[in-house]
């Protein structure tokens, strides 16, 4: 058979694509390219779309003199990223109590909580939140009427629990419970919802693996829901979301180490400040004060996989915040041991937004029930043992 024409290379030119083609195919390649980062963004946004301008009308954050409050009898709709839209109530006392403020009702056992986000139950409906849960898990089991009057805030920081103080002898608690997180202690004499304040004594990390994660962050920040659902996917990976965290540098994930800086301690030492205060007007109220670390989603992770590494240790904060508190008289109950029985637990957690979802919400207040009812506060001693059943992550 005769050779194919193109093959008589004595007699004819190497065929090539017209000039036209060289600029439409790629052309079209950046086309179909910027189509699907398109539609990835747009898919992105949908799912992960937030409501965040409405909530302001709800709260006042420019008062140097008490910090942010709630507007008394208002409600807002607020969501984040990775949240459901939730409704916001507060009362006439300004709290997002579940409860009119005013006497407590007779026979009844009153706590009052403090704290900042995870107590106000930020991202989940208030029924879901472990202030709400708590009361009927007590009352069942201790046998008595049990409420929990909520006076967390919305970055509602050592500094600015403080100086809100008053409100909470006010409630007339039976007992008085803090919940505090690492976030309390890296921004403990915060006021706003902004910017922590720096601590006086010692000035911010300026390590290089710091401005690294700084600029890995701005970063993240120039991406757009893309960046934000490839994030989202990626933490939900107990070794990838750890060893994203322990690249923030000691600024941020100082709390981890075993031994903590110079940073660190002097916020330890300003948590003591406020501490000892509160702990003393307590005292001096005859009101039993309960403090309670609940971890953050990187404690939670580094205890369930039951492995850190070197110069690392998730109940080194804890046992910091133990000695403050009993030092001065407080009573200490330890949450954090009963999660090395739960694998993955740092899934009941929102994966970048770091707050518990309701399932976490659930978990803590099953694991409150169970310490708040052991004997270490005696009013709240449980009629017959607990038993609890522990939540699994997801």
């Amino acid at each position: 058979m005769p050779r194919s024409h193109i093959n008589n290379t004595g007699d004819l030119k190497e065929a090539k694509l017209p000039r036209r083609d060289w600029i439409l195919l790629p052309m079209l390649s950046m086309l179909t390219i910027f189509l699907l980062l398109g539609s990835t963004e747009l898919i992105a946004r949908r799912i992960f779309s937030a409501v965040t301008n409405t909530i302001s009308a709800c709260l006042v954050l420019n008062d140097q003199s008490t910090g942010v409050r709630g507007r008394p009898n208002t409600t807002c709709v607020y969501k984040r990223a990775e949240h459901q839209l939730v409704e916001y109530k507060f009362n006439s006392c300004g709290y997002r109590a579940g409860m009119e403020c005013g006497p407590k009702p007779t026979g009844t056992y009153r706590i009052v909580l403090m704290g900042a986000s995870y107590s106000l139950g930020l991202g989940v409906p208030r029924a879901n939140s472990f202030a709400a849960l708590l009361p009927a898990k007590l009352s069942q089991l201790t046998g008595r009427k049990v409420e929990v009057y909520n006076e967390a805030m919305w970055a509602g920081a050592p500094h600015r629990t403080y100086l809100s103080f008053n409100d909470v002898l006010a409630a007339n608690p039976d007992m008085i419970l803090w919940q505090v997180t690492p976030w309390d202690v890296l921004n403990v004499s915060a006021l706003g919802t902004s910017e922590p304040i720096p601590p006086d004594a010692v000035g911010k990390d300026t390590s290089l693996r710091s401005k690294v994660f700084a600029a890995l962050k701005q970063l993240r920040g120039n991406v757009g829901a893309t960046g934000f659902l490839i994030r989202h996917f990626i933490y939900e990976s107990q070794s990838l979301y750890l060893r994203s965290v322990l690249m923030a540098g000691d600024d941020q994930s100082g709390y981890l180490k075993s031994e903590p800086s110079a940073l660190w301690q002097s916020r330890l030492n300003q948590f003591d400040f406020y501490a000892a205060d509160m702990e003393e007007r307590a005292r001096a109220a005859g009101v039993p004060f309960v403090v309670v670390l609940v971890p953050n989603r990187a404690q939670a992770a580094m205890i369930s996989a039951r492995d850190w590494p070197d110069g690392y240790d998730p109940y080194k904060l804890n046992e910091e915040l133990r000695s403050i508190i009993t030092s001065h008289g407080g009573i200490y109950i330890d949450i954090l041991p009963d999660l090395r029985n739960i694998p993955n637990s740092q899934q009941l957690y929102f994966p970048i937004d770091d707050h518990p979802d309701v399932g976490g919400h659930e978990l803590i207040a099953e694991l409150l029930a169970k310490e708040l009812t052991n004997g270490t506060v005696p009013a709240l001693k449980a009629v017959a043992q607990p038993q609890v059943v522990l939540k699994q992550g997801r």
